[in-house]
């Protein structure tokens, strides 16, 4: 018999209520099961320790028996330190829509824009800055040959 450490839903509509239960596999998700191991009720805030209970004795026993938990009731065993946390990938979930693509790339591209023209103003700024000292350097030349023709 493949046992499986599941949920079991219970609770009325959008108020839902989990049993957790060593059920034999091939049985419905609401159906027969074989021990009723703990609750989890996910309307409960994540801090209350009212959120999962669980029977810690006897999910070691059923794990021992063979017993596989489904993913989410491995998730609540890894937070109870009974199961080594596992790596989960989901690729699917990793790679953005084709519209937010489009999105991220024309933010990337008025970013770089706005870059540039700040570089430019610097630049711009800087070569004002140098051409006035220039232009009071050459000014005295260009007034002494006009105060020469004009005694003249």
């Amino acid at each position: 018999m493949a046992m499986k450490i599941r949920l079991a839903r219970g609770g009325s509509k959008k108020r839902p209520f989990y049993r957790v239960v060593a059920a034999d596999s091939r049985m419905p998700r609401d159906g027969r099961y074989v021990e009723k191991l703990g609750t989890y009720n996910p309307l409960l805030p994540k801090d209350s320790e009212e959120r999962v209970k669980l029977d810690m004795e006897r999910v070691n026993y059923w794990l021992g028996e063979g017993a596989q938990p489904s993913d989410r009731v491995a998730r609540f065993l890894e937070a109870a330190g009974v199961l080594a946390k596992t790596e989960r990938n989901n690729p699917e979930k990793a790679v953005p829509g084709k519209k937010a693509q489009e999105r991220v790339e024309e933010k990337a591209q008025k970013v770089a824009d706005a870059e540039e023209a700040v570089k430019q103003a610097e630049e711009d700024a800087k070569a004002a800055a140098a051409a006035p000292a220039e232009d009071v350097a050459e000014a005295p030349a260009e007034e002494a040959p006009a105060e020469e023709a004009a005694a003249e």
